[in-house]
């Protein structure tokens, strides 16, 4: 127990020299488990679930530029950049064999490594995340209309960042937790508009499918329905849309969450976990 301990608290944060690409903080000791934050998030949201699948695990918590608190960077291509930028962290840590988890724009980040890096990435984990996002607000949808779509974003962000009440209003459709509500809004807040308006034009205006062909490892993805439960969305309607979408991945299991919203890690903490533990065992 001491050692287990003493291995929790003596995290090392690792900084990259270049501006304007993600720092890792590293906990822990044993398998490798690269884990990414969703968009305006911090890297502590990973922390509860890091020290659950302790010990024989060492978490590599990914801090985005532009995200919380992160200096920014400026980017035309932002998940082009922070996909690369991991890459040569991999590399230069000399991992291989590393798991990938991945929230949200996380989740992105995860299948664009998985495709570049079969030989580094082993497996990788989804959370709530979809490769195509405005399937969601128009199932019929083609890549053109999103990118359009896109582009009508980009000019409402353009106005200026989002006033606190707004982002206290849209986080609490993202969580149950009253206290994950006022943390989300606290990263809202601390975020870099520029880069949350770059990062959310490329994930509504991007379709990510026809990168599920190339990628080989397995692929767990973990959706979450609760919070559309009002709308007379069903469990079984959500996860045929996560399994629809993922089709064109070669070995891949949905698993749906009965209860959490977006931010399952502290809706549904326990069931994450364990789900977590078993598809890293």
């Amino acid at each position: 127990m001491k050692h287990l301990v003493a291995s929790l608290l003596a995290s090392l944060l690792v900084i990259n020299a270049q501006a304007g690409t993600p720092a890792v903080e590293v906990v822990g000791d044993g398998r490798p488990v690269l884990m990414i934050h969703g968009l305006a998030s911090g890297a502590e949201v990973w922390k509860p679930t890091c020290a659950a699948l302790q010990p024989g695990v060492q978490c590599h918590l990914v801090r985005l530029p532009g995200m919380a608190g992160q200096p920014a960077t400026k980017s035309d291509a932002y998940l082009e950049d922070q996909a690369s930028a991991l890459q040569a962290y991999l590399s230069q840590r000399g991992l291989r064999q590393v798991d990938v988890v991945g929230h949200s724009l996380g989740g992105n980040l995860a299948l664009m490594l998985a495709a570049r890096e079969p030989q580094r990435v082993a497996r990788v984990a989804i959370v709530d995340s979809l490769p195509f996002l405005a399937a969601l607000r128009n199932p019929a949808a083609t890549p053109e209309q999103a990118r359009q779509m896109a582009e009508s974003l980009r000019t409402s962000m353009s106005q200026g960042p989002m006033p606190e009440a707004q982002q206290r209003l849209m986080a609490q459709g993202m969580t149950r937790s009253a206290e994950g509500v006022e943390t989300l809004v606290r990263w809202g807040q601390a975020s870099d508009p520029g880069t949350v308006a770059q990062a959310m034009v490329e994930l509504w205006g991007g379709d990510f499918r026809p990168l599920l062909t190339s990628i080989r490892q397995p692929v767990t993805v973990y959706g979450s329905w609760a919070a559309y439960e009002r709308m007379g969305v069903t469990l079984e309607m959500t996860k045929t849309l996560f399994e629809r979408q993922y089709a064109g991945l070669q070995d891949v299991r949905v698993n749906m969450s009965a209860k959490g919203f977006h931010f399952l890690m502290w809706d549904d903490a326990d069931w994450l976990s364990s789900e977590l533990k078993g598809f890293l065992r």
